[in-house]
C-alpha cells in the first residue's frame, strides 16, 4: 500500500490534528475557506464588464523622438 491510502491519510489527519491543536487547525482551515470564496469571488467578477481603471483609461504617450533619432516633438 502506497501513501495514497486512505487509511494512511486518516492517520495523517489525527496526527496534523494532534501537532497543531484543534483550535489551531480550525482557523487554519477558516483562513483556507475565505481565501477559495475570495478567489472564487475574484474569478467572477472577471467575467463582468467594468470601467477602464485610471491608469488603462489615459492615452498613449506621444514619442518625443522618431525611429531615426530627430525630435518630434518640442520639450516643455
Amino acid at each position: 500500500m502506497g501513501f495514497g491510502s486512505p487509511i494512511h491519510w486518516l492517520i495523517f489527519g489525527v496526527l496534523a490534528i494532534l501537532v497543531l491543536g484543534g483550535g489551531r487547525f480550525s482557523s487554519m482551515m477558516g483562513d483556507v475557506a475565505k481565501g477559495i470564496k475570495s478567489f472564487k469571488k475574484g474569478m467572477s467578477e472577471e467575467d463582468e464588464p467594468r470601467s477602464p481603471s485610471r491608469i488603462e483609461a489615459k492615452p498613449a504617450a506621444e514619442p518625443a523622438f522618431d525611429a531615426h533619432g530627430e525630435k518630434v516633438r518640442e520639450d516643455r
